[in-house]
């Protein structure tokens, strides 16, 4: 998350930071609707519309996706396979 600690991603924004943050992981990682976030979000005191969550989604979800990056493993450097068959001539 050391690339979404730079305020100017969240100046002019109503909502603090961590608001934000939060209701777009959870649209991400649980694939829910706008309406059922708005719920949710209700139901922890903060009052927002689904149209905002929405915009959020849109221009957040970059960021959140180039902060993820470095914690990716680098494809191709090891893997393993515990068991393989292989046929040769039908054997």
């Amino acid at each position: 998350m050391r690339a979404l600690s730079h305020r100017s991603a969240f100046a002019g924004f109503r909502f603090p930071p961590e608001v934000i943050v939060l209701a777009v992981r959870w649209y991400l990682r649980f694939g829910l609707s706008y309406r059922d976030l708005e719920e949710l979000l209700t139901e922890r005191g903060v009052e927002v519309d689904r149209v905002t969550v929405y915009r959020w989604v849109l221009r957040f979800t970059p960021l959140l996706a180039e902060a993820g990056r470095p914690c990716r493993r680098a494809v191709g450097d090891r893997w393993a396979v515990d068991e393989t068959y292989v046929r040769v001539a039908g054997q």
